[in-house]
């Protein structure tokens, strides 16, 4: 049985003057503990779809949520505002792509992992233990004085590995990391991807992946789902999906992957109303 299924999944953002479908009636399952790359450029629906799953998004009448989000068999579409917070966080965590903006700069970043440990694990004796623990597992260096610091003083690698360190506070069975590399030089792209697959084998947690690069899923996803202009037009293992992709839009997305010792003088061109 999976412990994710999005069945039919719609999603309406309304304006002043007209009403604007994102997300148009996709459905997918994840099973647990497996890697799920959710692919396509911006706009495509891929953030709104994972904001979507813990009900993040703004409520009615500005934002129109349909289908079935089943989390363990539970529709979490139909739990009230106070339901949903046994499942945001708890069981589906988020890290996003910008930690600076993610973080409160006036508190310590210890002060904000700690909120989230006395919230998800009030059992806990010495919360602030558990804070260096976390921090400590994440990689950072020196953690029982790191907690002392402002995020202004942390790189952005160090503030997404915070960020990473709040949602494992969390303890939960999905962690949907949308575009967590954005920003990030090459060599921290890969420390954190590295990250994410390390802790995933620790924990047992899942791992929904948002990403428009091609390059950062081989090695890291189990399955690949693509997304282009709200709907899925390509669905399957990575491997199969890397190595012989079907949709046009797949293969334009790859041809954009950079490859050493190839050169090209453009991108390939998608068209659009054969799509």
């Amino acid at each position: 049985m999976s412990l994710l299924e999005v069945k039919d999944l719609t999603i309406d953002f309304s304006g002043e003057e007209a009403t604007f479908q994102a997300v148009h009636g996709i459905s997918f399952s994840m099973d647990e503990g497996k890697t799920l790359a959710i692919v396509g450029e911006s706009g495509s629906g891929k953030s709104v779809t994972a904001l979507s799953l813990a009900q993040l998004l703004p409520p009615e009448p500005a934002c129109k949520v349909r289908g079935e989000v089943l989390f363990a068999g539970v529709n979490l579409l139909k739990l009230n505002s106070r339901d949903i917070r046994s499942y945001r966080g708890k069981r589906i965590a988020y890290i996003f792509q910008e930690p600076s903006t993610s973080l409160n700069p006036v508190l310590t970043v210890g002060f904000q992992i700690e909120e989230a440990v006395r919230l998800h694990q009030p059992s806990l004796e010495n919360p602030r233990l558990e804070v260096v623990r976390l921090l400590e597992q994440v990689g950072i260096d020196q953690p029982s004085r790191r907690v002392r610091d402002y995020p202004h003083q942390l790189s952005g690698g160090m503030q997404q590995r915070v960020m990473i360190a709040m949602a494992l506070a969390c303890r939960p069975q999905i962690l949907v990391a949308d575009e967590p590399t954005t920003a990030l030089d090459v060599t921290i792209q890969k420390q954190i991807l590295d990250l994410l697959k390390s802790l995933k084998e620790q924990t047992g947690m899942g791992v929904i992946l948002i990403t428009h690069n091609f390059g950062i899923v081989s090695g890291f996803a189990n399955d690949v789902l693509v997304m282009f202009r709200g709907t899925i037009v390509e669905h399957g293992s990575a491997a199969d999906v890397l190595k012989n992709p079907q949709h046009p839009y797949t293969k334009a997305l790859l041809a954009c992957v950079p490859r050493i010792g190839e050169r090209r003088t453009r991108l390939t061109t998608i068209d659009y109303a054969q799509l």
